[in-house]
């Protein structure tokens, strides 16, 4: 059965840099639309970066020129690269993965199967 694992997620100051992976066991990664989302409390869930089966991006504008994400196939990993982060981008983050989308519907929940559990990212002031 396909599984999602995200990990890196930690407590760290505004201005500063996280790494998030996920890996995905059971299953590829490749020629699959995976995105990342977060959840802060009392928000809806919110995509902020997703990547169609042929690589192409798409990024929420909140952290559009902070975070990219990127996708190793061969270890079966998507990847989210935060920077300049601010107490507002506090939330735990997931992974998902679907097995097609387009770069417009590549951040709406719905289209994802696969839902990782998760990691807290916390950024103080």
């Amino acid at each position: 059965q396909l599984q999602l694992m995200e990990t890196g997620g930690a407590s760290v100051r505004a201005g500063g840099s996280l790494t998030l992976s996920c890996v995905v066991s059971g299953g590829t990664s490749s020629n699959v639309c995976m995105a990342w989302f977060r959840q802060a409390p009392g928000k809806e869930r919110e995509g902020i970066a997703g990547m169609e089966e042929d690589g192409m991006n798409d990024y929420a504008k909140s952290v559009q020129g902070r975070f990219e994400i990127s996708r190793d196939n061969s270890k079966n990993t998507l990847t989210l690269k935060m920077r300049r982060l601010k107490p507002e981008d506090t939330a735990m983050y997931y992974c998902a993965l679907a097995a097609e989308c387009t770069w417009y519907n590549c951040r709406e929940p719905g289209v994802y199967t696969y839902w990782g559990q998760g990691t807290q990212v916390t950024v103080s002031s």
